[in-house]
C-alpha cells in the first residue's frame, strides 16, 4: 500500500480504506479481507453465481415496483451478468471463514457490482453513483440475500451437476446390470460364501441403490426451493416492498429455470437452516451408497491371482512405484476418500444448521462452502466412476464358474431334499475331504447324479423356488 498509484481511496461508514486500484471491491470487503486471513479458502463458482442471481433478480424486481431508477438498475442487471457468467470471480477474495451471517461476502456483492455498474454508465469507480446499498442491496439485508443465495445455488448444484451425474453411473451401473445377467457366481454374506447369484444382480442392485439416492436428493427440492429474500434484517421484511419477494423469486426461476418460491415463513428461513442440513444429509447418503459400491468392486475386482478375481478392472494407471505390473483400483479409491470428506462436510453443515441464537442462524457460509463442495465432489466422482472404471468392468467368467461349483454354500439347496442336517453334514464333509458338495451328496446316497444335477444348478439357485419339486 505505499506506493499510492496502484491503490484508491474508498469509504465506508468507518471512513477511508485504500483499495487495490485495479480491484472492483469497495472499502467493506477490504476490510474484510484484512480481518479474516484465517483459510485463504474463498467461495466458488456457485455461489458467486448465485449472488449475481440475487442481486439481478432484486434490481429487476425494483424497478418493477419504481424503488430503483430504471436507468441505474439496467447496469446492476449488466454488471450481475457479468457475475454470473464468472468474469470477475476473481473479486470474491472474502474467505469463507467471516461474520456468520456472511455480510461481507454480501457486501463484496454489492461493492462489485455497485462500481462495475457506475463503470458502465460512465462514471468513475468508487464515486459511489450507483451505490452499493442505496442501490444494489435496496430493500435486501445480508441476512435474507446469504440464506437466499444459499439454497439458489445449492439447488443448481443438485439440477445441473450432481443429478446428471447420478444418472450418467445409473445408466453405466444398468449397462454392466444387463452385460453380467447370465454370470453365476457365489454370494458372500458376512465375506462368506453364500448361496449363488448372478453378477448382474449385484450390479442390479448397485443400480437402484443410486437410483434410491436420486430420489432422495429430488426430494430435498421442496425446502431448498423456499427462498429467505424479503424478510431483511430479522425477517419481518422492514424496508423492503411487501411484493419484493414474490416477483425476485419468479426472476431467479427466470434466470437459473429451476423452480424457486418466497419461503413459508421468513423468520425460520432467517433462523434455521434445516432445509440445508437435510439437504447435505441427503449427499451423504449418497456418499454412503458410492462408497459401498466402490468397496464391493474393489474386493470383486481384488488379486488378480490371490483375490476374489471375478471382475476385471481397468488398467487406468501403474499402482505401484515399487512392484512393476502391479495395478490398483485408483478411480474407486477416490471415491471412497470423496466418501470421508462428505461426511465430515456433513459434521460441519449439521452443527451449523443447528446452531445461530435467536433471529439469526450465524453459520451461514460455513454450511454454503461445506454443501457446494460436497455436491460438486459426489458430481465429479459419480461420473469419473461411471465412465473410468464402471464402464470398464469386465466379468472373469470362468473364475465365477469355478469358484460357485466349489462353494460350500451349494448345500442350502439340499434342506428340502435331505434336511438342513444332512445338508451340513454333506458341507462339512466336502470341505475336509476337499470335494465339491455335488460329488460327497452322490457319493454318500443322499441324490443320485440326475438328482443332485437337478437341485444343484447354480443358475437356478439365483431364482425363488424350491429346487427338485415336481
Amino acid at each position: 500500500m505505499s506506493d499510492e498509484r496502484d491503490y484508491r481511496t474508498e469509504r465506508d461508514s468507518l471512513g477511508e480504506m485504500q483499495v487495490p486500484a485495479d480491484a472492483y471491491w469497495g472499502a467493506q470487503t477490504q476490510r474484510a479481507v484484512g480481518n479474516f486471513p484465517i483459510s485463504g479458502i474463498t467461495f466458488g463458482r456457485r455461489f458467486v453465481r448465485a449472488l449475481g442471481v440475487v442481486k439481478k433478480a432484486a434490481a429487476r424486481a425494483n424497478v418493477d415496483l419504481g424503488l430503483v431508477p430504471e436507468e441505474k438498475a439496467e447496469h446492476i442487471v449488466e454488471a450481475a451478468d457479468e457475475v454470473i457468467a464468472g468474469e470477475h470471480d476473481d473479486q470474491f477474495p472474502v474467505d469463507v471463514f467471516q461474520t456468520g451471517s456472511g455480510t461481507s461476502s454480501n457486501m463484496n456483492a454489492n461493492e462489485v457490482i455497485a462500481n462495475r455498474a457506475t463503470e458502465l454508465s460512465g462514471g468513475e469507480i468508487g464515486t459511489r453513483e450507483i451505490h452499493p446499498n442505496d442501490h444494489v442491496n435496496f430493500g435486501q439485508s445480508s441476512n435474507d440475500v446469504i440464506p437466499t443465495a444459499m439454497h439458489v445455488a445449492a439447488l443448481e448444484a443438485v439440477e445441473k451437476d450432481l443429478l446428471p451425474a447420478l444418472e450418467t453411473l445409473v445408466d453405466a451401473l444398468d449397462a454392466k446390470a444387463e452385460e453380467f445377467d447370465d454370470v453365476v457366481k457365489t454370494g458372500r454374506t458376512h465375506l462368506q460364501d453364500a448361496t449363488p447369484v448372478r453378477l448382474g444382480q449385484e450390479f442390479g442392485g448397485y443400480r437402484t441403490q443410486v437410483e434410491k439416492g436420486i430420489t432422495r436428493v429430488e426430494n430435498t427440492r421442496e425446502h431448498l426451493s423456499e427462498l429467505a429474500l424479503g424478510g431483511t434484517a430479522v425477517g419481518t421484511g422492514l424496508n423492503t416492498h411487501p411484493e419484493f419477494p414474490a416477483k425476485a423469486a419468479e426472476y431467479i426461476s427466470e434466470e437459473t429455470d429451476v423452480e424457486f418460491r418466497e419461503a413459508d415463513d421468513h423468520f425460520e428461513a432467517q433462523a434455521a437452516h434445516d432445509a440445508m442440513g437435510e439437504a447435505h444429509g441427503a449427499l451423504r447418503t449418497v456418499a454412503g451408497s458410492l462408497n459401498k459400491i466402490a468397496n464391493d468392486l474393489r474386493l470383486l475386482a481384488s488379486g488378480p491371482r490371490n483375490g476374489l478375481g471375478e471382475i476385471d478392472q481397468p488398467e487406468n494407471q501403474p499402482g505401484s512405484s515399487i512392484m512393476p505390473g502391479k495395478i490398483n483400483p485408483v478411480v474407486a479409491e477416490a471415491v471412497n476418500q470423496v466418501h470421508k470428506q462428505v461426511v465430515g462436510n456433513d459434521a460441519a453443515v449439521s452443527a451449523g444448521a443447528a446452531e445461530g441464537q435467536i433471529d439469526l442462524n450465524l453459520y451461514k457460509p460455513v454450511i454454503a462452502h461445506n454443501y457446494l463442495q460436497s455436491a460438486e465432489l459426489l458430481s465429479n466422482a459419480s461420473e469419473t466412476f461411471a465412465e473410468r472404471f464402471v464402464a470398464k468392468l469386465e466379468a472373469d467368467r470362468e473364475t465365477c464358474e469355478r469358484q460357485v461349483e466349489q462353494s460350500m454354500a451349494l448345500a442350502t439347496a439340499l434342506n428340502p431334499s435331505i434336511g438342513y442336517d444332512a445338508a451340513a453334514k454333506v458341507a462339512k464333509q466336502a470341505l475336509d475331504e476337499g470335494k465339491t458338495v455335488r460329488e460327497v451328496v452322490v457319493e454318500e446316497g443322499y441324490l443320485t447324479e440326475e438328482e443332485a444335477d437337478e437341485v444343484l444348478d447354480p443358475r437356478k439357485m439365483t431364482e425363488p423356488g424350491i429346487l427338485g419339486e415336481d
